[in-house]
């Protein structure tokens, strides 16, 4: 039966890959690809791991038989069926193309269906997302910089060569930052970033990266030590906008379109009320940064802020707390951090100027 080997194409694809890993496993980490419909379950793989261990693998097999059989077995033999059927570009995968995946493939062949398998599994896949990354940060860099609110998301997303790192992430960077969507495990960050890159790489005008100025880490993910080394070297330009500019797409983001998600997802009062949760956690979680008495005078003026929202969709209110937040904290903050950067940065201007070099110039 077949095995495919070519997991750069895999990845370049975002090829559908049926993982019959165990949910626990999944979860630390899985390619963008993958649905995980697995052979055994946590319970069921932790027990024939113990008999492993205690009886050697051929009475482990056999309790892995003896686990999977009958209505259960058919059960998941019913949803592999039905993800071949949905997918018939994709391929089986576990741990290391081994028993699992030979076991499912087997059983599907048996129900008429012949499907490959990834030699080698989610561990080949991983280690070629790793050497990928590693290879493909070697193109030259352009970082975008520039205080919080000057629409630098808004530009790498218009590169052809442009990486949203955040959005891959799942989280803005600050300690307002979080999405709707949970965040990657660290693997599954990694491994969807490779995979963005080897798709770019793909394109035959790509020549460099295009990435927001980040920090070594956003939200709970960090990026990779060869991209994070490769960074601190990078060309900065930066995006000099005035900030009523910058407060107007702050609003639009943090205060309209976040309490739009939240009350979609959870309707009217539970939306309201994870949205006002959001942004005092937010402010909560660099309390100590700006002061005891400071965060108090600020969450003061955010409960104000929310009462007007609430009563009128009014969000001028939040303006009170926003603008000395972005004063006395963030910007500051910023321009220190691109101080250290300074003989790096070779543009400055406004976001559609900056958005004209990046389209004219090259590294």
């Amino acid at each position: 039966m077949k095995e495919v080997t070519d997991y750069r194409a895999i990845l370049c694809a975002g090829t559908p890959l049926i993982d019959v890993r165990a949910p626990v496993e999944f979860q630390q980490g899985a390619m963008p690809g993958a649905i995980n419909l697995p052979l055994m379950n946590d319970d069921e793989r932790a027990a024939v791991g113990t008999c492993y261990k205690r009886h050697g693998p051929e009475a482990a097999l056999a309790l892995g038989h003896q686990l999977v059989a009958g209505e259960r077995r058919q059960q998941r033999l019913a949803a592999w069926l039905a993800a071949c059927r949905q997918h018939p570009e994709g391929y089986i995968c576990c741990a290391r193309g081994g028993q699992r995946s030979h076991i499912v493939q087997q059983w599907l062949a048996e129900a008429g269906v012949n499907y490959p398998l990834v030699k080698g599994g989610y561990k080949a896949l991983r280690q070629a997302a790793i050497q990928a990354t590693d290879a493909l940060v070697q193109k030259p860099i352009v970082l975008i910089g520039g205080c919080t609110g000057s629409g630098k998301t808004q530009l790498v997303r218009q590169q052809p060569d442009g990486i949203d790192l955040e959005g891959l992430a799942r989280h803005r960077g600050s300690s307002f930052g979080r999405t709707l969507k949970t965040q990657l495990s660290q693997a599954s960050f990694e491994n969807l970033l490779a995979a963005e890159m080897v798709k770019i790489d793909a394109r035959p005008a790509s020549r460099r990266w295009v990435l927001e100025d980040e920090g070594p880490t956003i939200g709970a993910n960090h990026l990779p030590e060869s991209l994070r080394v490769r960074m601190l070297s990078a060309q900065v330009v930066v995006v000099e906008d005035p900030l009523a500019l910058r407060l107007e797409r702050l609003r639009d983001e943090y205060f309209v379109r976040m309490h739009h998600d939240f009350t979609a997802a959870y309707g009217e009062e539970a939306g309201w009320q994870a949205y006002s949760d959001y942004l005092h956690h937010g402010l909560f979680a660099i309390r100590r940064r700006l002061g005891l008495a400071r965060f108090a005078q600020l969450t003061a003026h955010l409960d104000s802020a929310l009462l007007a929202q609430q009563a009128s969709g009014d969000t001028d209110g939040h303006m009170a707390w926003l603008v000395p937040l972005l004063n006395e904290y963030y910007d500051p903050m910023y321009r220190y951090q691109l101080e250290k950067k300074a003989a790096n940065i070779v543009f400055r201007g406004p976001w559609q100027t900056v958005a004209d070099y990046l389209s004219h110039r090259g590294v």
